[in-house]
């Protein structure tokens, strides 16, 4: 959602209205038509089961009534500016769309159907620890991240189409007097060198008898200081 865009001749940019980004009254009323369209689907499927002073609404018609004053109702979705500003919300976002759910340096090992992997305690200061989970309950929770089918991560659309994105977006800067940005890094590269990175120094501290304990640095033993001896030539 750029908030603007670029004339159809390409000689001036065209800013959106104010407050046209997730307008509270619509997206209210679209969230009341999806909340209360899946409750009657779960109906419908047999899904709820009402008992005791509620066992009249078992009849589809008395359902169907109880429902219609809160289809009637104004619904309120609250919505609100992010505290730290775009740059937040971007970073937030950049994790979802252009990462995995889980990378492979965080993965400690795979025996006997356990998958022990790393995790980060945001509660407890960031801290540091591992879990251990079956593979089927691995399986289960990284195909949680898989989008359903139908469903793209991203839909680019107008100057930010692929075919022209790149001169659009040139023609964007100039418009708004913005310097000229050097090209990004490939954030799949960068991801790739990363996860070698961190491959590594697992690889390193990892024990190479039982490949589970973990080597810690105690001390670095310089070279001698001693000059080697001289080799005699008895030729």
């Amino acid at each position: 959602m750029p908030g603007g865009g670029i004339s159809p001749y390409g000689e001036r940019r065209v800013s959106c209205r104010p407050g046209f980004f997730l307008p509270v009254r619509v997206l209210s009323s679209l969230f009341r038509q999806l909340f209360l369209q899946y409750l009657r689907n779960a109906y419908i499927a047999g899904r709820l089961r009402f008992f005791t002073s509620l066992q009249h609404l078992n009849e589809h018609a008395a359902f169907l009534r109880y429902l219609a004053p809160v289809r009637a109702a104004k619904w309120m979705v609250y919505a609100k500016p992010p505290f730290a500003g775009p740059e937040q919300v971007l970073d937030y976002v950049g994790r979802y769309t252009h990462r995995i759910a889980i990378s492979n340096n965080r993965l400690l090992s795979i025996d006997n159907g356990k998958v022990l992997a790393r995790w980060k305690d945001y509660r407890n200061g960031n801290r540091l620890g591992t879990m251990t989970v079956t593979d089927e309950e691995f399986i289960r929770r990284f195909l949680l991240h898989v989008l359903p089918e139908g469903f793209q991560r991203i839909r680019y659309y107008g100057f930010l189409c692929n075919r022209y994105r790149e001169q659009k977006l040139v023609r964007c800067r100039e418009l708004l007097e913005m310097a000229a940005q050097a090209p990004p890094p490939d954030p799949q590269t960068d991801d790739q060198h990363e996860q070698c990175e961190a491959a590594k120094e697992h690889a390193m501290q990892e024990c190479p008898a039982c490949h589970r304990g973990r080597m810690l640095v105690v001390e670095v033993i310089s070279k001698s200081i001693h000059p080697p001896r001289p080799r005699w030539d008895t030729s």
